[in-house]
């Protein structure tokens, strides 16, 4: 389980990779460069926005779910044009989104943060059926968004905190109670990212800054690390024909300009084939 580069164009800040299972087909995002990427037999392919982007879910084989600096989007792959589902704090030019993902009820939650990371600036949404409400508020990065395969449970952290969350589910996907926590990283001083969950419930954590993910059991106890060589991990995916394959975005953001220069791999995207076995994203539901 060696990581391999999959893609080595450089992210200022890569997030959100998202494999299309219809399409075999992995698309993430440079969220300060406003571009969405991905291949499609081995050919690079790139869209260009005019606003920060960052997290995506998919609606059919054509078409993506694209969370922006304002609002949620339809995305056509083919066309490369856009039309607004719904707006996401376009009012508030200090934002912009974040971490998002799927839920298995097929609605589609996006954390928002302020651009310069002002504490508590940002919140957590869920767009289901139409709806866009407000889950979580106060909250600095936004991060971690997986759900629990059995539909019990949603995960998130705001990486300034530093604690992964759990929170009940009803079952039809929104909040039932208070959250709670689950892991406590302070300790060992380590900034949870992007998350992934794992057929087994297992969560698969990018850690910013210590040049790896993580994987914890569901009752939040650490199982192993896969070492990953950029320092800024952002955010895992699973994907490949058969789901084991993880995907890993990373950062240039915080490096030093020299190490830059001597060290090309930060920023790009890593393959870690038969790294465990994943579950497909499920579809957005409009």
């Amino acid at each position: 389980m060696t990581p391999a580069p999959f893609d080595t164009r450089r992210c200022q800040l890569g997030e959100g990779p998202l494999w299309h299972p219809i399409r075999k087909q992995l698309f993430w995002f440079d969220i300060t460069g406003h571009r969405l990427l991905s291949q499609n037999a081995g050919i690079p392919l790139e869209w260009h926005f005019d606003e920060p982007v960052s997290a995506a879910g998919w609606i059919d084989e054509d078409n993506l779910l694209v969370a922006s600096a304002t609002g949620l989007w339809r995305f056509n792959l083919n066309e490369g044009d856009k039309t607004l589902i719904e707006p996401l704090e376009g009012s508030n030019p200090e934002t912009r989104s974040n971490d998002g993902r799927a839920d298995p009820w097929g609605g589609f939650w996006i954390g928002t943060m302020g651009l310069n990371a002002q504490p508590g600036a940002g919140a957590i949404y869920r767009f289901y059926r139409g709806e866009i409400r407000r889950l979580f508020d106060a909250i600095t990065i936004p991060n971690a968004i997986c759900f629990a395969p059995d539909r019990t449970l949603a995960y998130f952290t705001d990486t300034a905190d530093a604690r992964l969350m759990t929170a009940p589910l009803d079952r039809e996907g929104w909040p039932a109670g208070t959250p709670s926590v689950l892991i406590d990283f302070r300790t060992d001083k380590l900034n949870p990212d992007g998350a992934v969950v794992d057929q087994n419930g297992a969560l698969w954590i990018a850690q910013w800054g210590a040049a790896r993910v993580a994987v914890y059991s569901h009752e939040g106890v650490f199982q192993h690390s896969l070492p990953i060589p950029p320092t800024q991990t952002t955010c895992p995916a699973f994907g490949g024909e058969d789901m084991t394959t993880l995907f890993v975005t990373t950062a240039m953001q915080g490096i030093d300009p020299e190490r830059l220069r001597l060290e090309h791999w930060h920023g790009q995207t890593f393959a870690i084939p038969g790294a465990g076995a994943g579950i497909a994203e499920p579809q957005v539901l409009l």
